[in-house]
């Protein structure tokens, strides 16, 4: 037993340490997974073909069109100015001495109004940079305040949330994107507070001692000028497109799950049920909708650069979706050993409450593929059944199960193999010596919030 849970121990920590290290977590996830199949006595070939690639081939199928979506409304929120030109109003309505909730609010709006993850830190950096220059604030406090804003909870926790962690356990639960609405706003004011309480005490501490924004640092960005951005009202305008489009198609009577006939599906898509898919098909329309809102508003500024933009993104959208899908290849590749089962058993009898138990799992998975979404999803494909069956005896709601797994996946998912972080402090300029420490702090935040609303949650369930 000790070999078994040693030999997944050993990989997960292997892949932890290359990509602290800055090490392409892409070609070192399936060596990782490779080694754990090879010190559990599976033939290698195998499990790289029929296990890890499966994986990635899965994931890939059922979520690239977000990916894509999400990568080019984001970058034509980018290359438009819209985003810079939201960023710019929060930071320079709250002004420098307010700098790490502006940076943080900013990055919140632009996640929650569906702009990739990856495109916030983009766009947030250089304002941000500007503004903790202006305030003297370490701008290694930079990626922590980025992170807040753009990785937690307008990620997972905030109802409607256009992003893929709220989309995934859709699949499973049958629920939609504002699932459990009371529970996500609890949670991501939680969140929220304690990510700026510890960012502010960290500022405090840094003044004390003398310590300002430092010299040296690699990747400083380039001012924009502020005569080339659009109207705030123009910028926000497709952010509102898509959370609305979203809403209507998610929750009201013109649903998305309507629109086709079920026996018509049963019979040209027998293995597709409409209530399952319906979440996913919303955010494909929103995202769509808020691209052709971007360039109809800024078609005019863009006409030059449309082409570049598309193009930009939908290379840009490849990394992304495939440095998480193989992390969902090498827990796939995990899944399958000897030694999961016992790390498995270990996390469904932690707690006899269903949505602890679900927490647990989550986290466990999200810190082993060092992926929300990769952990998020291998979770619910080997636990969401069971799980949704110990809800039902539990009295515990189905919106429940979707809110807290979607928190979860956003809790130690964070650990130095992560892919967000990693691209968070390349754009930054900036190493994880440097800046991890206040972003794990985050992540225990978070993870924190989710245990706290699990059990409340159980403790009232009974």
């Amino acid at each position: 037993m000790l070999i078994e849970v040693g030999a997944i121990v050993l990989a997960l920590g292997l892949l932890m340490t290359v990509a602290y290290r800055g090490l392409p977590v892409i070609v070192f996830a399936p060596l990782c997974a490779l080694l754990a199949a090879a010190l559990s006595g599976m033939p290698l070939l195998p499990a790289y073909t029929e296990l890890f690639m499966t994986g990635v081939a899965g994931f890939v199928r059922a979520f690239f069109p977000l990916f894509l979506l999400g990568a080019v409304f984001g970058k034509l929120m980018d290359s438009s100015g819209s985003a810079a030109a939201i960023a710019a109003a929060m930071i320079r309505a709250m002004g420098p001495r307010h700098a790490i909730p502006a940076v943080v609010l900013a990055g919140a709006v632009l996640t929650y109004g569906g702009v990739s993850l990856f495109v916030v830190a983009f766009a947030v950096y250089p304002l941000g940079a500007a503004l903790f220059r202006v305030a003297d604030i370490p701008k290694r406090l930079l990626p922590a305040a980025i992170a807040l804003g753009a990785f937690t909870f307008t990620m997972d926790a905030l109802p409607g949330t256009p992003q893929v962690q709220n989309i995934i356990p859709t699949r499973f639960f049958g629920t939609d994107a504002y699932a459990a609405p009371l529970t996500g706003l609890i949670g991501g004011a939680i969140v929220l507070f304690g990510g700026l309480f510890w960012l502010e005490r960290r500022r405090a501490r840094a003044a004390l001692i003398g310590e300002g924004y430092g010299t040296g640092h690699r990747n400083e960005p380039a001012a924009r000028s502020a005569d080339r951005l659009p109207s705030l009202g123009a910028a926000v305008v497709p952010l509102l497109v898509v959370l609305a489009v979203n809403f209507i198609l998610s929750r009201t009577a013109w649903s998305v799950e309507t629109w086709y006939a079920e026996a018509a599906l049963l019979r040209d898509f027998p293995e597709t049920r409409p209530q399952d898919a319906a979440s996913t098909w919303a955010v494909i329309v929103a995202l769509s909708a808020g691209i052709l809102a971007t360039l109809g508003l800024n078609i005019g500024r863009m006409k030059d650069s449309v082409s570049s933009s598309l193009s930009a993104a939908a290379a840009g959208s490849l990394p992304a979706i495939f440095n998480t899908a193989s992390e969902v290849g090498f827990g796939t590749v995990i899944k399958t050993l000897p030694g999961f089962e016992i790390v498995r058993s270990m996390v469904l009898d932690v707690s006899r409450h269903v949505l602890i138990s679900q927490a647990v799992a989550v986290n466990v998975l999200a810190a082993i593929t060092g992926s929300a979404s990769g952990g998020l999803s291998i979770a619910l494909e080997v636990m969401g059944r069971q799980a949704l069956d110990a809800a039902q005896d539990q009295g515990i709601s189905p919106e429940l199960l979707h809110r807290i797994a979607s928190m979860a996946s956003g809790g130690m998912d964070t650990l130095p193999h992560n892919g967000a972080v990693i691209t968070l402090l390349a754009i930054t300029g900036l190493t994880h010596r440097q800046s991890y420490p206040d972003i794990f702090v985050i992540t225990l935040i978070k993870t924190a919030a989710v245990f706290l609303l699990a059990a409340a949650a159980s403790a009232l369930a009974g």
